[in-house]
């Protein structure tokens, strides 16, 4: 078959798309040479800022015309955090599920000394809380919840739920909360993971959640959007929920950690992701972090087995609340990360024992994804207390018929959004 060869224009445009990175004027192009650099330039996938700019400052008006017909924006690609936090507007938020919380600060002492720690204690617990000195921190008992929420019993903060009690309290922006059975991890080279500062560089830069990013956070240093990503999604949006990972013991359920005792993660990804839209997770409460100005009211102690222990595999109060949390973010336009940081987790517990009291948990979850994953909310909910209503009344119509503990957490919802405006207004 017979094909003509390149003209000298179409292979001085080949060449120019070659070396275009070194360019640093294209306004001396006639328009039409300039409209075919272009059009090579998108489906060669070159397109990047620096370029855009180049198009851009040549004024032409058939090249600008495309561009917005393209919907291509020009955004700053921030790969260090947008938004400056100060040690100030931090909370770190322990549940002291162990009295004894001398081995737990002293290993976190280097990252948490710079904050103010909030410390709830179990109020099932009657031992005195011991904390070393060196730190800067309100404790609350179980006389401080029972004078702050008066007889009210829909609500329970018992177990790792007495967080949420801090979250309450909590009168900063940005809140972190790790287990007590957790100390800082390291990484593949051996440093010590700085988690609070991970956890505010995932809050305080933007997240991706409607077109996902196969190179993971674009935000990171190192990182940037793949080609094809849509110029217009890159500014992101604001990331409101951060869920970090942990080494050794993995958040595994018991049936799980029971049929593979051994098991233990020791693989750290230095990696970085945002969980796309209308994608539900299991949050694990172990090591968390969140803008409580966003989604604050959506993080909740709502769901609770009837036989609820005192180990991490016998709760999915937290797995309930991510995905409370998750459909709020998903509604109000927020995104959340998922990856780095982690922290080290130590072995507690005895899973066998736990698969007896959390199997109940492991059967209604067949229910509650499938909800989840279906839930819509109404253009009136503009808030999350809006949204946690919403979903509550959703839960007490559709779950409810199902088992009487979805009924008992729809009213907990709704009586924590009451708490919640109780509490924020009288602060």
């Amino acid at each position: 078959m017979r094909t003509d060869p390149p003209s000298l224009l179409s292979l001085a445009i080949d060449s120019a798309l070659l070396h275009i990175s070194s360019f640093s004027d294209l306004s001396f192009l006639p328009e039409h040479i300039l409209l075919d650099l272009f059009l090579r330039t998108l489906r060669a996938g070159k397109l990047n800022e620096k370029i855009l700019k180049l198009f851009i400052a040549t004024g032409k008006e058939e090249i600008l015309s495309l561009i917005d017909a393209f919907n291509i924006q020009c955004v700053l690609t921030p790969v260090l955090p947008t938004i400056s936090v100060k040690d100030d507007e931090v909370d770190i938020v322990i549940a002291a599920i162990q009295p004894d919380l001398t081995s737990f600060l002293e290993e976190w002492r280097a990252v948490f000394s710079r904050f103010h720690l909030i410390i709830i204690k179990d109020p099932d617990h009657k031992e005195e809380l011991k904390i070393p000195g060196g730190f800067n921190y309100d404790t609350y008992t179980k006389a401080d919840i029972q004078r702050i929420i008066g007889t009210s019993n829909a609500v329970t903060f018992s177990g790792f739920s007495c967080r949420y009690f801090g979250y309450l309290l909590s009168k900063k922006k940005y809140i972190i909360s790790i287990d007590d059975d957790c100390f800082p991890a390291k990484d593949n080279e051996g440093n010590q993971v700085d988690a609070i500062s991970q956890h505010i560089n995932n809050l305080s830069t933007p997240a991706t959640p409607f077109f996902f990013n196969t190179l993971y956070d674009p935000f990171r240093k190192g990182a940037d959007f793949v080609r094809g990503y849509p110029f217009s999604l890159r500014s992101g949006v604001s990331c409101a929920l951060s869920c970090g990972l942990c080494l050794n013991l993995a958040d595994l359920d018991a049936p799980t950690q029971a049929l593979k005792p051994a098991l233990r993660n020791t693989r750290y990804v230095d990696a970085v992701l945002t969980v796309p839209a209308r994608a539900m997770m299991p949050l694990s409460g172990i090591n968390v972090a969140f803008d409580r100005e966003l989604v604050g009211p959506a993080l909740l102690p709502s769901f609770r087995l009837a036989k609820e222990g005192k180990f991490r595999w016998e709760t999915v109060e937290d797995i309930w609340t991510g995905m409370c949390v998750k459909v709020v973010c998903d509604h109000m336009g927020y995104g959340v990360k998922t990856g780095l940081p982690y922290v080290w987790r130590k072995e507690r517990g005895d899973a066998v024992e736990s698969l007896k009291k959390e199997w109940e948990g492991v059967k209604l979850m067949e229910e509650v994804v499938p909800f989840f994953q279906s839930m819509r909310l109404s253009p009136a909910a503009n808030t999350a207390e809006d949204c946690v209503v919403e979903i509550a009344a959703a839960v007490k119509e559709q779950l409810g018929r199902i088992d009487p503990v979805f009924t008992r957490a729809a009213d907990s919802m709704v009586e924590w959004v009451k708490l919640w405006k109780t509490v924020t207004t009288q602060t």
